[in-house]
């Protein structure tokens, strides 16, 4: 249902009329109706009668809708409606469009029978259509009699060759005439060389509105702001384009942002031409100059920081890193996103926040952090509706409400079905005591692994942590330049970082078969200082290959203390194993399956431990490989190594 407010047309087209006529530039040569238009400063004609519009209706054989007959009464046709309609059809030139165009031939060939109503209507509007273009730049505009709502009113539908798009559907009318209102206001709402400033009642009351706006979403009212920023930006106003797709960047919509080319201000670059470098990062086929074609008009200053964001990004290693209060803050909070603490360095984002202040007046929140390896991962559409929320840039208001964490306590979260991409068989090293950055130490035989790229945060005895990534990134990373793989060779490529107070971990969330008869523990070689607890457990109790699985072994200062191994309904076990963890306690004397999160609850328990599951499976991470999981083949025993040589594979 259209709105049924009265609508004051010759208000309306007076304004529009004497805000063309203002906008044109002196000296130029102009038809003699446009000439004429802007001396009496109306783009109108006289008014229809009853008269005419009733003789007008009888030709046709229907009563125009609503809206149009209204319209007639204040101006009988109107010039340039928007930009591309150059006369628009009074009671003279009206008349049914009978597929005139030829659209609705063009349109049928393309229906189907999975074809919606939508989709024949748009087809077939051109046949039986009311034509209200005269003249057009390859335009055809019709009130469709069939698409008529309570009111009486009739859709109005506009198709352009030049637009490669579906034809437009407006509710009626009036509804069409404001759209091309505020398509001319578009239009000249960024004058060229020559031209007049484009000011009016209108621009000043949209850019006033704006101003109210962008101090609302300061004071964390971006709900109240957007409506009035996607207005402003209806109408071409400068500034509503980036401040609205700040906010809905922070709200995680989909769409290319380029914050209205203010991305290429030396003032705003440092933190909105991260983010649209990042957005050309993340897809690898585009070409660089792309990029300086989206940044035309920016300084040389700004287009080689933007280069050199562009090879950062791609390397893994942009930092972001403002100024003030606020940059000490993501210092911390990189620090601890780095090794695995997502939720504590969202908290410690947003607990700096009100702190936080724009660059100018087009800034309405920190965005060049989502463009950095270790903080972007943190946002979800939760967060960014918290951050958009909390007052900052030296506004106060009331603080919202704290979004969800997003890791849960403990371990249990491996034993959910794989809705988080996490994985159904793992493997991981808990380490008592000992810090993230010194694991390799321990786990490995001191060899770097691969070159760091300049990646690396930390080195422990000439073994190398990898730069923080993805662990898609990590395991492409580790099969390039790889020449061989043997069937008794098992290193793991496992992330790194805190499993909670006093403990570290290394996780495997894709090992290899396991194969109890060969396994090595690396919990004694984890546990070989003194004081240090090491905690290994290996699970495939859903990998689905071969029979279910679970491992744990727990060693200090470098002995073993007890381990079980349940394998094809059997336990194996050494050492005391305290109650709370015996393995007779999850899996029944005929093997009736793992009790996969019960166990994996007890262990948290027992130690006090817990893994990041938003880090492990959407962030990023050092990572590093481990010695191997498994002992040498013995004397008799066979054993495969697959070589890759140049493109071809070949097998020893």
């Amino acid at each position: 249902m259209t709105d049924t407010t009265p609508f004051d047309w010759r208000t309306f087209l007076l304004r529009w009329s004497e805000e063309w006529a203002d906008s044109l530039p002196d000296g130029e040569v102009r038809s003699k109706e446009d000439e004429a238009a802007r001396r009496a400063r109306w783009l109108g004609f006289p008014p229809a009668s009853e008269e005419r519009i009733a003789a007008v209706e009888k030709r046709l054989g229907r009563r125009l809708p609503p809206s149009y007959r209204e319209f007639l009464q204040v101006s009988d046709g109107w010039q340039h409606a928007g930009g591309f309609v150059w006369l628009l059809a009074g009671t003279a030139e009206v008349h049914w469009h009978n597929d005139e165009s030829g659209l609705a031939d063009i349109f049928e060939e393309c229906l189907d029978e999975d074809s919606d109503p939508e989709e024949r209507r748009e087809a077939t509007v051109w046949r039986r259509g009311l034509q209200i273009d005269v003249e057009a730049d390859a335009m055809h505009v019709v009130l469709d009699p069939e698409d008529v709502d309570e009111d009486g009113e009739w859709a109005v539908y506009s198709w352009a060759s030049w637009r490669a798009a579906p034809p437009e559907r407006y509710a009626g009318f009036a509804a069409f005439m404001r759209d091309m209102y505020r398509e001319f206001h578009g239009l000249r709402a960024h004058p060229g060389d020559g031209e007049p400033e484009f000011v009016n009642d209108t621009t000043r009351e949209l850019d006033a509105l704006m101003e109210r706006a962008r101090t609302a979403a300061l004071r964390g009212d971006w709900e109240g702001a957007l409506p009035a920023l996607d207005e402003a930006e209806e109408y071409g106003r400068p500034r509503a384009v980036c401040l609205g797709d700040q906010i809905r960047r922070l709200l995680g919509q989909a769409g290319t942002f380029r914050f209205d080319d203010v991305a290429a201000d030396p003032r705003y670059a440092p933190d909105l031409l991260p983010v649209l470098v990042t957005e050309h990062a993340a897809h690898p086929f585009r070409r660089d100059s792309t990029l300086t074609f989206h940044m035309r008009g920016a300084g040389e200053d700004v287009v080689s920081s933007a280069r050199a964001m562009l090879e950062e990004m791609r390397a893994g290693t942009y930092r972001y890193a403002p100024a003030g209060p606020f940059g000490e803050a993501v210092g911390r909070a990189r620090e601890q996103a780095r090794w695995g603490d997502g939720d504590g360095a969202w908290r410690t984002l947003m607990d700096a926040l009100p702190e936080w202040l724009p660059l100018g007046p087009d800034h309405l929140a920190p965005l060049g952090w989502l463009a950095d390896p270790l903080l972007g991962p943190l946002l979800t559409p939760e967060r960014g509706r918290e951050l958009l929320s909390t007052p900052r840039g030296g506004q106060r208001g009331e603080l919202p409400d704290r979004s969800a964490a997003l890791d849960p306590d403990g371990l249990a979260w491996l034993a959910d079905p794989d809705g988080h991409d996490g994985p159904t068989s793992y493997r991981f090293v808990l380490v008592e005591g000992v810090e993230p950055k010194d694991l390799p130490g321990l786990l490995t035989d001191g060899e770097p692994d691969g070159e760091p790229d300049g990646k690396s945060d930390g080195e422990s005895d000439g073994a190398v942590l990898a730069g923080p990534m993805t662990s898609y990134e990590a395991r492409s990373r580790s099969f390039h330049g790889r020449r061989e793989f043997s069937s008794y060779d098992d290193r793991a490529l496992v992330a790194v970082g805190r499993a909670g107070a006093g403990w570290s971990f290394a996780f495997d969330g894709g090992p290899a078969y396991f194969d109890a008869r060969r396994f090595v523990s690396p919990a004694v070689a984890a546990a070989a200082g003194t004081g240090t607890r090491a905690v290994v457990v290996w699970s495939g109790s859903r990998s689905g290959h071969g029979e279910p699985f679970f491992h744990l072994s727990v060693a200090r200062d470098g002995a073993e203390q007890y381990a079980f191994t349940y394998v094809a309904g059997e336990t194996h076990r050494t050492g005391e194993i305290p109650p709370a963890l015996d393995p007779g306690r999850f899996f029944g004397p005929e093997g009736d399956g793992a009790r996969e999160r019960s166990l994996l609850e007890a262990v948290s328990e027992e130690f006090g431990v817990r893994l990041p599951r938003h880090a492990l499976t959407e962030g990023r991470l050092h990572t590093f490989t481990t010695r191997s999981w498994t002992r040498p083949p013995g004397d008799g025993e066979a054993y495969v190594v697959i070589g890759r040589n140049g493109g071809g594979d070949g097998m020893r």
